[in-house]
């Protein structure tokens, strides 16, 4: 995109790993970065590293109008790109996930990154140009087991993104997904929370496993191999961002790469196959 002043963007999920990163790293290349954040603590240590940080929780929509308002204050009212990233991962069999721990996932992984899209959709309109770019992941297009409330909410963000991929042709606004694999950053360390707090260990049928994946989820240092480093995530965005032609599609990671490629090569029962020898390993 061609402006004549610096080129803005709203990145969500800053506190750390991608988010931060990304949020850093676009500064540096030149981008007026609008940096945010759920925690009051996190938007202050922001603004300590220099960027313009505001508040913005996905789970309340007066949040995302509050914080778009803000945003639009900071860039003169206009929007060059949104790059929606905070997420967390429920870790769980299925037949464990409470109604409402299942929509508490979708809220902030889909509905409240839908909200911001849709609200930031007329002033891209406006401007004859935007990009949206989505951080989905590898289990956006792979099912892995006890991943199952996050898998749906990323198999649901592909599906929508795909679709308003497709609507907005024309009308200048590009719309690309990053699918990332295993990244170093606190992803771990939050769903080991929400796992001990919405979920009944002991008395479920899967308790072996969880005992499992409570291990992994406390081991220090990267739990799965070909854990890449959020700058890995960082040039896919730049790509999508200043691309004349930006993928629909950015795979990241090795896993990414083979279990997509397995995926189109194998029939369904081959590939459960393999996905239950990636869970028994660690993977996911």
């Amino acid at each position: 995109m061609s402006t004549r002043t610096a080129p803005s963007i709203l990145i969500t999920g800053c506190s750390s790993g991608i988010g931060r990163h990304c949020a850093l790293g676009l500064a540096q290349r030149g981008w007026t970065v609008i940096a945010s954040a759920r925690k009051q603590e996190d938007v202050a240590q922001l603004a300590l590293e220099g960027l313009s940080a505001i508040r913005l929780d996905l789970n309340d929509p007066d949040s995302i109008r509050d914080a778009l308002e803000q945003t639009l204050e900071l860039t003169g009212g206009r929007l060059d790109a949104l790059f929606n990233n905070g997420a967390y991962g429920q870790p769980g069999a299925v037949e464990d996930l409470s109604r409402a721990v299942l929509r508490a996932q979708l809220e902030t992984n889909l509905l409240g990154w839908h909200d911001l899209t849709c609200r930031v959709i007329p002033i891209m309109r406006r401007q004859g140009h935007g990009r949206i770019v989505q951080n989905s992941s590898i289990l956006g297009f792979i099912p892995l087991p006890y991943r199952g409330a996050y898998v749906a909410s990323k198999y649901a963000l592909e599906g929508l993104t795909d679709t308003l991929r497709l609507e907005l042709r024309g009308s200048g606004i590009k719309v690309s997904l990053i699918e990332p694999g295993p990244i170093s950053s606190r992803f771990r360390a939050n769903s080991r929370q929400v796992f001990r707090d919405n979920i009944d260990i002991e008395h479920s049928a899967h308790r072996d496993a969880y005992r499992r994946a409570e291990a992994r989820l406390s081991k220090q240092g990267a739990a799965q191999p070909f854990t890449l480093p959020p700058d890995a995530v960082l040039k896919k965005l730049l790509h999508a961002l200043e691309s004349p032609r930006p993928k629909a599609r950015y795979y990241v990671t090795l896993p990414t790469y083979l279990l997509g490629t397995l995926k189109r090569l194998l029939p369904t029962s081959a590939m459960d196959w393999v996905m239950a020898q990636v869970s028994r390993g660690g993977g996911g």
